[in-house]
């Protein structure tokens, strides 16, 4: 691989460290800004369907809403699962615990919101 100047020791070979330096930030760091962006965006589920619950109950019945939540957030997880595995493929990082509370936590509170909102 041939590298721009003042990267890599003139050997020809890219080391990680002159990837890392080219391209800024290594992926496999961001489990925790892609954790924060999943809940983000469950949250924006829930405001989107929460404006049918409480703002416009005539024109969103409550049991659509919750059918929309729930397909929602099962795509939301499912697309949060498969980056944060596919970004930590190839290396030693695991980030198991992290994925399960979130996704754990989410799977709860669309529960509870689907029993207890808009009843």
């Amino acid at each position: 691989m041939t590298l721009p100047k003042g990267f890599g020791s003139g050997g020809g070979g890219a080391t990680s460290a002159d990837v890392e330096k080219m391209i800024g930030r290594r992926v496999e760091n961001m489990t925790g800004i892609i954790t924060l962006s999943y809940i983000a965006a469950w949250l924006a589920t829930f405001g989107g369907t929460a404006a049918g619950y409480f703002y416009y109950p005539w024109a969103y019945p409550t049991p659509s809403g919750h059918y929309a939540f729930i397909v929602l957030t099962i795509v939301e997880a499912i697309g949060y699962l498969f980056c944060v595995k596919v970004m930590e493929e190839g290396t030693k990082k695991k980030s198991n615990g992290i994925v399960g509370a979130a996704l754990g936590g989410t799977a709860v509170g669309t529960i509870l919101i689907s029993l207890f909102v808009g009843v």
